[in-house]
């Protein structure tokens, strides 16, 4: 009868557990205890469930194994930190994490052979004895803590040893008296965690700025602290909920010897909001909040953000200016640039500005002031200035060029809340901002009023004079000398005169300009024979260069209006793109009315050759194919997100990604290519242009341009690659299926999207990767841009099929008739690419 009532009572007791299981008061999942050691496929998870601790294997296949922290609670896999990232496990089937000692001491990961890869070797861990009891759990805020059972003393925590991520309430050391300081490293590849070659923290020799590193030199440098730092807005929408918005902040916190950054939500937000600072392998610092509503990882700010924000880009006495569109280098006032003289052919920024008049000391000197600027390095800090005194102190001081000042309210020590920065030589990378930057007073040659006067009518003759001199120039080069040289002269006002990049106008990019006769001369005077397809505006031939260098040279057809625009746009952006997945541009002429673009040589053309012709089938088995979806997302994620420019293709289609030797895919034509500049997010057009089918609905009926108009155009040619099928064709019109993206969804409906999948290749093909591929499509078509994901979030889904796919929401199918006309009374339903359609 005891026995009986013992039983009973365990029963109640574990029923009890199971039931308040929710809120963890019987959960041992989060914690490593004696005994107990964690082996591969098993993980501790936070009492909050945001965080897990466990083994992972970043590529694929997975050779190299590790410990870490990732999110828990998110479809895409985010790891947070590494404990063994120098020392990956190979073979991990017998590896263990363990606490070390009968009743517990210090973390031990051990490999199959028993042999120690990683230990938290910290005096105060190696003090633990065998009568001392230990544990280890993962918090909520994803700090992994060893700590002692007899007084709760944290012996041992993660937060002390970042890898590549800071998250809300992590300190990342600046200074201490005996601590050695810590960075964040990179990783060293998208699938490697081991220490990469960039790092974050602070300057050793000043803390009052940080930098991210690239070895042992500069690679960008942050403002100059003189509060706290507005790093931007977290906002978090859930469906139709109400939007929560929530102030991020970074600071330098003082805390006894110990000078630390952080960053946090002083003000009250969002529960879940996830939020993380990391390094990535590509040498940016990016701080990202989690969107629940795409399911993917957003932006709120990343450094250096263009090609400008890194140090030292534009030279001494030069800054970048970001409150344009496109940032350029410009000269401080009294300056001229140094660059336009370096002779050769390549134009340099990093010789920056040389004064038009030396500075003589106590004469005819002034200061101007430079407002919201990212101030210089190399300053000097005086301390226990007021702003008058900081004036006086670079006034009095004939070496002084320039200074700064604020008030600093981050308790800084030694009582002195000033911040009085000068300068005694070069000015090296400053940046002009559009907010958070502060006054920069420059010393100058100071002008009297005749000077002056007699100054602004010597510009304004100057400017006559040059104006008249370019009359003159252009008047000579179309009546005298023809078009002899016009390929180069005309090459030139090109870059000059393009309003797409004003970036590329400063000449710095070396561009090869062939003459008209080489590229006749190679395609066999545009032979017919050499022909390899027709586009939009112009055909392709082939051709070969001195040296049996195969090229592919697109012709614009002559009197095409719309062709100069696509012209331009494309020799300005894709000479800057440099990507495996993006076709290379070599080089372009103009000729007259001849305008001519030379690619890089593909020999099996583009995918639709393959795709749509049923002959061509054997050459597309499954493997081929996923390689080639795989490389297509990776070329539109470094278009979005990793280039220096955030980049919209337009026209994303099969006929649009040419195919390698080994059938790599590189996305091509990128005519109609927007650029966005800033934080720019989306734009409106009255100019719709890219191919029926392809095109996001907000797009073609109202010009809403954004990534997600390149995503959607990805779910479809998705779609067209795992089924074989065009876009534009009526499977079923009995059944509604007006196009391939009806049928796929109808399919989806009925629970058979395997009938969706290319019978060719239905032996050679895995299933799962199939049919995974069709759910990303029809993530990526929905009719909500929002709800569609962004590229980074299908390039990691693409690589790892654990991350679990959300249920896509059923996508707006147009009829063809919702287009319009082209203005003649003809239907724009056809596959011409580049149509153009005023927006209602």
């Amino acid at each position: 009868m005891l026995m009986c009532s013992l039983r009973f009572s365990n029963i109640i007791l574990l029923l009890l557990c199971w039931v308040l299981s929710s809120v963890h008061l019987c959960a041992s999942d989060n914690r490593l205890v004696a005994g107990k050691p964690l082996s591969p496929g098993s993980t501790i998870v936070s009492d909050d469930g945001t965080f897990a601790l466990g083994f992972f294997s970043p590529s694929n296949p997975k050779k190299h194994h590790y410990v870490g922290i990732w999110y828990n609670n998110i479809p895409e896999f985010t790891v947070v930190w590494v404990a063994n990232r120098a020392v990956p496990i190979t073979d991990a089937s017998s590896a263990a994490l363990a606490l070390t000692g009968s009743s517990g001491g210090g973390l031990t990961l051990s490999d199959s052979n028993g042999h120690v890869v990683w230990t938290t070797t910290t005096a105060a861990a190696a003090a633990v004895t065998g009568n001392v009891s230990t544990e280890a759990m993962i918090e909520n805020t994803g700090n992994l803590v060893l700590r002692s059972l007899a007084d709760n003393a944290i012996l041992w925590q993660s937060f002390d040893h970042p890898t590549d991520t800071l998250l809300p309430g992590m300190n990342l050391r600046l200074s201490h008296n005996t601590h050695p300081l810590q960075r964040l490293v990179s990783w060293n590849g998208a699938e490697d965690p081991s220490p990469g070659p960039f790092s974050y923290g602070a300057d050793p020799d000043n803390l009052l700025q940080r930098f991210i590193w690239h070895g042992s030199a500069p690679h960008r440098r942050s403002p100059v602290w003189h509060s706290y730092l507005l790093l931007g807005s977290y906002s978090n929408s859930n469906d139709n909920d109400n939007l929560m918005n929530s102030t991020i902040y970074m600071a330098i916190n003082h805390d006894g010897d110990e000078v630390y950054m952080s960053f946090g939500m002083p003000t009250a937000g969002p529960s879940s909001a996830l939020i993380r600072m990391e390094i990535d392998y590509l040498g940016k610092v990016n701080m990202l909040f989690w969107q629940s509503n795409t399911l993917a990882w957003a932006s709120l700010f990343s450094e250096p953000a263009r090609e400008c924000d890194v140090y030292g880009y534009c030279g001494p006495n030069g800054y970048c200016d970001n409150t344009e569109t496109v940032s350029t280098c410009k000269c401080l006032d009294g300056f001229e640039p140094a660059w336009s003289s370096g002779g050769g052919s390549k134009t340099t920024f990093s010789r920056g500005c040389r004064r038009r008049r030396a500075l003589r000391c106590g004469h005819g000197n002034g200061f101007l002031v430079y407002p919201g600027m990212k101030v210089p390095d190399r300053f000097v800090h005086v301390r226990n200035r007021s702003f008058d005194e900081c004036t006086a102190e670079c006034r009095g001081n004939c070496s002084c060029v320039a200074y700064a000042y604020s008030n600093i309210s981050i308790g800084a020590s030694e009582g002195d809340n000033t911040r009085c920065l000068v300068w005694m030589g070069e000015l090296i990378d400053m940046e002009k901002v559009s907010q958070g930057g502060e006054d920069l007073y420059v010393r100058v040659t100071r002008l009297n009023g005749n000077k002056r006067k007699t100054n602004i009518l010597g510009t304004v003759l100057l400017a006559v004079a040059s104006l008249l001199m370019l009359i003159c120039m252009l008047i000579w080069i179309c009546c005298i000398r023809g078009k002899q040289r016009s390929n180069e002269v005309f090459s030139g006002l090109m870059l000059g005169d393009s309003s797409t990049s004003s970036e590329l106008s400063d000449r710095k990019t070396e561009f090869p300009f062939f003459s008209f006769r080489e590229i006749a001369s190679a395609t066999n005077n545009f032979s017919d024979s050499n022909i390899l397809g027709h586009g939009g505006f112009g055909t392709v031939y082939k051709g070969i260069m001195e040296g049996d260098k195969d090229i592919a040279v697109k012709r614009l057809a002559k009197g095409s209006g719309q062709g100069v625009v696509e012209f331009k746009n494309e020799v300005f952006l894709i000479a800057k793109l440099q990507h495996r997945n993006l076709v290379k541009l070599l080089g372009c002429c103009i000729h007259g009315d001849e305008k001519l673009l030379i690619y890089e040589y593909l020999p099996n053309k583009s995918l639709d050759a393959f795709l749509f012709n049923p002959s061509s089938d054997s050459a597309l088995d499954w493997t081929t194919r996923f390689k080639i979806i795989k490389g297509v997302a990776r070329g539109l994620l470094y278009l979005h997100q990793d280039s220096r420019l955030t980049i919209i293709h337009r026209d994303l289609k099969a006929s649009n990604v040419l195919l390698d030797a080994d059938m790599h895919p590189k996305i091509s034509d990128f005519g109609t290519a927007r650029i966005f500049g800033g934080n720019e997010q989306q734009t409106n057009t009255n100019r719709v242009v890219g191919t029926y089918g392809y095109m996001a609905p907000e797009y073609a009926l109202e010009g809403v341009i954004s990534v997600k108009s390149d995503v959607y155009s990805f779910g479809v040619l998705l779609l067209e690659i795992v089924s074989g099928l065009k876009i534009s064709k009526v499977i079923d019109p009995s059944a509604g299926h007006s196009n391939l993206i009806a049928y796929a969804w109808s399919l989806w409906k009925d629970g058979s999207m395997g009938g969706l999948v290319d019978s060719s290749v239905t032996e050679s093909s895995s299933l799962g990767e199939a049919l995974r591929c069709i759910h990303i499509a029809l993530l990526s078509v929905q009719n909500n841009p929002n709800a569609r994901p962004l590229m980074s979030w299908v390039v990691s889904s693409l690589d790892n099929k654990d991350i679990e796919l959300p249920e896509p929401k059923e996508p707006m199918c147009f009829a063809h008739s919702s287009f319009g006309t082209d203005g003649a009374g003809e239907s724009l339903v056809n596959d011409m690419s580049l149509a153009t359609l005023e927006a209602r």
